[in-house]
Parts: structure tokens; sequence; C-alpha cells
């Protein structure tokens, strides 16, 4: 993998590696820049790793998702470099029916054997994660029907 980032002004960075696609990103500061920081890049791409693989998995197991979405919650440390302390992923599944044992199982699979972002970053700190599934009632409502802490099977 090759990746470059070229400065485009103030704190405002081009990104690009192998696949040519483009991310633009900037400062972590919350009063000024136009895209997200690094720090910030680094934990929607913890979540969107494993939302990726859940997504797949939970259509591969013919489950009715109709709105998922992936949380991440990462604590940093008040002192410089700032690195992140812990984080918890929260999977909030929504749908027809769902099957909260497919579900756990789609998680599983991403924790242990898919996402690398995970693989790699739990080395640095300690990743938590749960779920909440939701029966869609249609018209955008829904209902909390499971929750839980995800444990990794044995």
């Amino acid at each position: 993998m090759n990746a470059k980032v070229t400065w485009k002004g103030k704190n405002a960075f081009e990104g690009t590696a192998d696949s040519g696609k483009v991310v633009i990103m900037d400062s972590d500061s919350k009063e000024k820049g136009i895209a997200p920081g690094p720090m910030e890049l680094v934990a929607i791409s913890l979540a969107g790793c494993t939302a990726m693989d859940v997504i797949s998995i939970l259509e591969k197991k013919q489950q009715k998702v109709t709105s998922f979405e992936v949380k991440a919650n990462a604590d940093r440390s008040e002192d410089y470099p700032k690195i992140y302390t812990r984080a918890e992923l929260v999977y909030e599944v929504t749908g027809e029916s769902l099957d909260e044992a497919a579900v756990v199982r789609a998680i599983d699979l991403s924790m242990q054997k898919y996402c690398p972002v995970h693989a790699m970053l739990e080395k640095a700190f300690p990743i938590s994660e749960r779920y909440e599934i939701y029966e869609d009632k249609g018209n955008g409502e829904r209902e909390l029907v499971k929750s839980g802490m995800y444990q990794a099977y044995a």
C-alpha cells in the first residue's frame, strides 16, 4: 500500500492511496477546518470497516435490514499526542424480524476474522462492542427489541 498527502493550504490536505480515490482531511481542531482530522478518520475507519463486514454478512444470511449504523465512541488522553485510550462500537441494526444470533455472529466474524482496522487498533487500546436490534415499524419509526454486549465466541 502506498499513500500520500498533498498540502492544499492552511491545515487542509488531500490524501490518495493505491485506489486513486481522494480523501480530504484537515485539523482535528473544532474551530477551523473543512474536513475530518486524522484522528477522526481513524474512528471513522474503525466503524466503517466493521460496518461493511457486518452488513455484507447479514445480507448473506438473508436478514431483512432496513437501516444500519455503527457508532464509534472513542476516548482520548488529555496529554499529547492525545492518543485513543479506549473505544466502544455500537451497532444499531433495524429491520424486519431480525435474528439476534445472526447479528451477533456477523459482529463476531468481523471482530475475529475480517476487519483489519479492528485487528490493528485493538493492539493499541481496548475496544468493546454492543448491539441494539430494532424492529422497523414503517414511516421511519422503530422499536428496540434486543440489545446486548458482544462477547467473542470461544
